[in-house]
């Protein structure tokens, strides 16, 4: 299309967006134009929201984070100006054979489209360019991982990417590499991609100190862009990806273009039957595959999310096992546990439009464009309202298409939850990412690395640290004990082949030994100790876990009886009962990779898939509890009509409505309305199990399972001791039970209402002393922190033998005086494991009086009890056991409420 051309389609189509195209070289806007179209009514021009906002600021070199559903072109909106601004260069000056931009994803296989996004522009507008008669060099790309070749490598140093697509772990060793932090020199736009999916955990703060340490190295301070999903708080993540201009602030500029909202979504929740617990669980799984079998057949491409990868392999098994027209020609499964030749043969197949079904659990929630996609079916919960939208975002990628989804619950707990997500996300409200504060095995691993490139002061490596948001508030006494550790002052620590990282000293006066003349006399330093250090620096930097399963043991004989996930292990506490090769085992303890357990008939305490499933977000459990609140207030106003007519306003299908209002219903006549617990009543109630000679507890504490493994590992802790007895504890999202003899007494909700908040953080350490929980996260921050390596001298420690090294290091590190890495762990588990804050908060309600605690006595569960009562062995979409289990309970309480 000729310019003059283009000029008049503009003017004729009078778009609010044509001073964006403007802004574009005349190739750029050439290709732009051919590759989508001319104006588009959607979006009332020629680029979507999104884009419409971030090309201008990314082009007048404005920090920006941008926020968008998928499929509205985040990441192209990104890439579009720079792409724009190097053609420029190239055409007046030519570029120099360096790096201009970084583009950082937390996916190693950068799946989410590259080749959508760069290569077919880039080549697009290179021939363009050439059509033209100019005479350009084409922009170079790479991608650069722990898994690329050294010829690849090498080569990047003789020919460099302009642009450089790389993780957060790979980008922390280039900045260690000597000839390649040269090229890094030049960089002036980091993209930061699914921003989302690293700002809540240590990936996301290890790419925020690597981001200052890129400041430190630039020319220019880089332009950052952040593309994310449905996220919140935006402002948060904002300044996340920003960091500050100094140690003490301000946070550095930034711009949010915030188009959470501006698709249009069709959600509903469907339930198969009227009655989840009277129907028997073949008929609820027939009506299941019935409906979803339809759902997929009236649509071109269905993405099933299931909460478990063996749930989306028995999704798929099941429809082609018992519907027509399934094969492995147009159906796959995709989840982490296939290989990657696998999953890639189904991303193929997606992206071609091949397949009318695809089952996952979480694998697919980033990454491929999927175009004939025009169906999410979500199965049960997925615990949040982000993940929720991220996972139906994936349909209708064609602009203008409305994003269809449907969220199936196949049982009580999962209505509830559903129901109120599903209203939660057409008001608007996000759960709130929580990003973690001052980890000390992340900044032991860069001071390390600052350390090896030169000696520096040691007021600017703090102040980088400080630099990073994480790290704002991170205070002298913090450093103070990270510099203990990495100067290894510890008498004894040195012993146990934990050496020394780094040396810190005051600069010696000219003529001394350590005199560095580029330094004033007496200034602070810090520089790297021992002759290995960068290649342990590179062989070990990184923050993803290793993990193993771990062999599990009879007591009596020594009998093998299978393997557990260490993952699973986490749950376990002595007591606890699981399933395993379909018989019931009580878990006794755990020695490294081995671990003991006794055989037991009594019911399982922690199901199958404790491990598996996200927890239900506190932010969503609050609104639960708040819905719980005003149902209530509609079923004493209205009866039952009322609240069905209430129900009905909801994206609830009538199968759902009548679920949920009899569910209600059933629990108010049953234990009043004072047994449901609200956003300002938390509820107890005690069973008293005569035929099992057992006293339960059940507490509904709505506030999602990470704050109920936290709360109830403390409660645990004071009955045992006040009943002088063991105590079982399970644990769900929506509240933990106790469970101990008949003939102890003790008074929990009394323990719950003296708890002080501020008692609750040494309360949840001392409840964790000698637990597996903290073996296993004392290896994790060892490893991360370099006190363990996993790889030194061409040899590699497994996750097991880590934890036999960590294990014996556990105990030194507790008799040492503020150890960082012993205080590191007790940090994550508290705060990114157990949510301490959460349980602060509402233990600050308690005692204000904002939150009343409620109990009272029942001959058998009530309703909104059943799944806490019943936590069983396997998942709850074919549990047929769980289902008779229901169902006494169910006929239990139909009976009390008829003699009443």
């Amino acid at each position: 299309m000729e310019q003059g051309d283009l000029v008049g389609q503009i003017d004729q189509d009078r778009v609010d967006d044509a001073d964006v195209l403007e802004l574009l070289e005349p190739a750029v806007r050439e290709w732009w134009v051919e590759q989508f179209g001319g104006y588009i009514e959607q979006n009332g021009g020629y680029f979507t929201p999104p884009q419409k906002e971030a090309i201008p600021l990314i082009h007048e070199g404005e920090n920006t984070l941008v926020c968008a559903p998928t499929g509205l072109g985040k990441t192209l909106s990104s890439f579009t100006s720079i792409i724009n601004e190097l053609y420029r260069r190239e055409r007046d000056d030519g570029l120099a054979n360096t790096v201009y931009c970084l583009y950082v994803s937390p996916l190693k296989s950068l799946a989410n489209d590259i080749h959508r996004n760069l290569e077919v522009p880039l080549e697009g507008i290179h021939e363009n360019l050439e059509a033209d008669g100019a005479d350009v060099e084409p922009i170079r790309h790479a991608i650069r991982h722990g898994d690329t070749e050294d010829r690849e490598r090498t080569q990047m140093l003789e020919e460099t990417p302009h642009i450089l697509n790389t993780t957060p772990e790979t980008l922390a060793i280039l900045l260690n590499a000597p000839r390649f932090r040269e090229k890094l020199q030049t960089v002036e736009y980091v993209i930061v991609d699914e921003i989302h999916a690293m700002a809540a955990n240590k990936r996301g703060t290890h790419l925020a100190v690597s981001l200052e340490r890129l400041e430190n190295l630039t020319e220019t301070s880089p332009t950052r862009i952040g593309c994310s999903a449905t996220i919140e708080p935006v402002e948060e993540m904002a300044k996340f990806l920003v960091g500050q201009e100094t140690s003490e602030g301000p946070v550095r500029d930034y711009e949010i273009v915030d188009t959470r909202f501006v698709r249009e979504f069709d959600l509903e929740l469907v339930c198969p039957v009227e009655d989840l617990i009277g129907t028997s669980s073949r008929t609820i799984n027939d009506r299941f595959y019935k409906q979803l079998d339809e759902a997929i057949k009236s649509h071109d491409t269905t993405l099933v999310f299931t909460n478990t990868r063996s749930g989306a392999e028995r999704v798929l098994h099941t429809l082609r096992e018992e519907f027509p027209g399934y094969s492995e020609e147009n159906s796959g499964c995709h989840h982490g546990s296939l290989s990657k030749t696998a999953r890639q043969a189904v991303e193929r197949k997606l992206k071609a439009g091949d397949l009318d079904v695809v089952t996952t659990s979480t694998s697919l929630e980033l990454g491929i464009d999927m175009p004939t996609l025009d169906l999410v079916v979500q199965v049960g919960s997925p615990k949040s309202v982000a993940s929720l939208l991220q996972r139906v975002g994936r349909a209708g990628h064609r602009v203008g298409d409305t994003v269809k989804g449907r969220v199936m619950a196949l049982d009580r707990d999962d209505l509830v939850e559903c129901a109120v997500m599903l209203a939660a996300a057409e008001d608007g409200f996000i759960d709130r990412v929580f990003i973690p504060e001052d980890p000390q095995d992340v900044a032991a691993q860069h001071v390390y690395g600052m350390a090896i490139n030169a000696i520096h002061r040691e007021s600017d490596i703090y102040g980088t640290l400080k630099r990073a948001y994480p790290y704002r508030n991170y205070a002298p006494p913090d450093w103070g004990q990270l510099m203990r550790y990495l100067t290894a002052e510890y008498a004894g620590l040195e012993d146990r082949n934990v050496y020394a990282k780094i040396w810190r000293d005051a600069n010696d006066p000219p003529g001394g030994e350590h005199h560095y003349k580029e330094f004033e006399v007496g200034e602070h330093l810090i520089g790297r100790r021992g002759r290995l250090a960068r290649p342990i620096y590179f062989q070990n930097v990184g923050t993803i876990p290793d993990s193993f399963t771990c062999n599990v043991f009879t007591r009596s004989d020594n009998e093998w009886v299978g393997d557990l996930d260490e993952e699973y292990l986490d749950t376990l506490g002595p007591g606890d009962v699981f399933v395993l090769g379909g018989r019931r085992f009580e878990y006794r303890y755990r020695r490294g990779s081995h671990v003991y357990v006794d055989p037991t008939d009594d019911r399982p305490t922690v199901p199958s898939w404790f491990s598996e499933r996200l927890p239900l977000s506190y932010d969503l459990g609050c609104e639960i509890l708040a819905f719980q609140g005003e149902l209530l207030n509609h079923l004493d106003r209205g009866g039952l009509p009322g609240l069905r007519q209430w129900l009905r306003e909801l994206p609830l299908d009538e199968n759902a409505v009548y679920a949920l209002s009899e569910m209600f219903a059933q629990q108010v006549d049953y234990a009043g309305s004072n047994s449901v617990s609200t956003d300002t009543r938390l509820v107890i109630e005690e069973e008293r199990d005569e035929d099992d000679f057992k006293r339960r507890f059940y507490v509904h504490s709505n506030y999602g399972r990470r704050f109920n493994d936290g709360l109830s590992r403390i409660i645990a802790n004071e009955v045992a001791q006040a009943a002088k007895a063991n105590v079982a504890v399970a644990v769900a999202d929506n509240g933990f039970s106790l469970s101990m003899p008949l003939n102890r007494k003790v008074d929990v909700a009394a323990v719950i209402r003296a708890l002080e908040p501020d008692d609750i953080r040494p309360a949840l350490r001392l409840a964790l002393d000698g637990t597996d929980l903290l073996q296993r996260y004392f290896r994790i921050n060892a490893t991360r922190s370099l006190m363990i390596l996993k790889r030194y001298k061409g040899h590699e420690k497994s996750a097991q033998k880590q934890q036999v090294s960590s294990e014996m290091l556990l105990g030194f590190a507790e008799s040492l005086d503020d150890f960082a890495v012993l205080e590191e762990t007790y940090r994550e588990i508290l705060e990114d494991k157990l949510d301490v804050r959460g349980i602060e908060t509402i233990t600050e309600s308690i005692q204000a009086g904002e939150v009343e605690v409620v109990d009272h006595v029942v001959s058998s569960p009530t309703p909104r009890a059943f799944g806490l009562a019943t936590l069983a062995s396997s998942d709850v979409v074919l549990a047929d056991d769980e289902n008779a289990v229901l169902q006494a309970f169910h006929e239990r309480v139909s009976t009390s409420i008829d003699e009443a």
